[in-house]
């Protein structure tokens, strides 16, 4: 196995660099997003090809492509460049009121729209420097979560889905079906054989991908004729509104679904199994006290979390 040179033999330097060649493909382009001139830029790309042994960015006609070991090194990349900037980040003095400090999060739709709004509006109040990033998750980040979560801050998610990984529970939820309101079969009441003979809208639809209470279907023996799969739960009910389709959303969001208008909430006729809210994080951001901090903002803002019964129909 051949040994591998010492970080300090590695001109760290060359990692910015290479991030901003993997993601602007073009000599120029990166050079203008360094402020370097581009001779400069061409140096360290030689150097790149050097140590990798690959050109990394090949000509085809008149652009250039990524090799497959660029494309390799992309996330990697990005992942470590992150790494970096929160190494030299780290202040012993920190204090939230003094900070510029940016908390990245992935999760879905309904958990910005209701843990995450509650959040951004604490952390306005108490650190206004502090800023929160947003990032919609995707089958292809809980697949990579080995990876991604060293570089983000955390990952809001439900139970379920996830082991392993140090977490914080926060609010308990409840599923509730979406119906147009010019669905007369829905209005005479909801009943497992409707939902049987009923299309549906589902959120998620895949093997790493999907909502309990669509499993939980499944496992009651219901097979889901479903005509569209939108992955937003708040856009959901209006893939419902005038149709005779189905669909489940946590009561987290019935406000919102009323007020789009068009569509009626049901107590499911199942026992639906609630939905336990959890932010999960790496084991690297256990002792942060900036880490620890905004965990304390999540916990804060779901135990302030409304908790009310929508309005639903029988």
């Amino acid at each position: 196995m051949p040994e591998r040179p010492p970080l300090s033999r590695l001109d760290l330097n060359l990692l910015v660099a290479l991030d901003a060649l993997l993601t602007e493909r073009s000599v120029t382009k990166a050079a203008e997003r360094l402020h370097l001139s581009q001779p400069a830029l061409s140096a360290s790309l030689a150097r790149l090809r050097t140590h990798f042994n690959d050109p990394l960015l090949a000509r085809r006609g008149n652009a250039y492509e990524l090799t497959a070991l660029a494309i390799r090194l992309t996330d990697h990349t990005s992942t470590a460049l992150e790494s970096a900037r929160r190494v030299f980040d780290t202040h012993a003095d920190w204090t939230p009121e003094h900070s510029a400090r940016e908390f990245s999060i992935y999760g879905s739709d309904y958990a910005f729209a209701t843990i995450g709004a509650a959040v951004s509006a604490l952390a306005a109040e108490r650190a206004p420097g502090v800023r929160f990033r947003f990032m919609l998750h995707s089958p292809t980040v809980i697949d990579e979560l080995d990876t991604r979560l060293r570089s983000v801050d955390g990952l809001l998610i439900p139970h379920g889905f996830l082991t392993d990984l140090p977490y914080l529970d926060l609010w308990r939820d409840r599923w509730l079906i979406v119906a147009s309101d010019t669905n007369e079969r829905a209005a005479e009441g909801l009943t497992m054989d409707l939902m049987s003979r009923s299309r549906w809208v589902f959120t998620y639809q895949s093997r790493t991908a999907f909502t309990s209470a669509s499993r939980q279907l499944q496992q009651l023996g219901i097979e889901p004729h479903i005509d569209a799969v939108v992955e937003s739960f708040v856009a959901l009910p209006r893939f419902i509104a005038g149709t005779d389709r189905l669909g489940l959303i946590q009561s987290g969001l019935a406000d919102a679904a009323l007020g789009s208008g068009g569509i009626t909430l049901y107590e499911p006729p199942f026992d639906a199994t609630p939905v336990l809210n959890a932010m999960w994080w790496h084991p690297v951001h256990d002792r942060d006290p900036e880490h620890t901090w905004m965990r304390g903002l999540f916990a804060e803002a779901a135990q302030g979390r409304a908790m009310h019964d929508p309005p639903t129909s029988p």
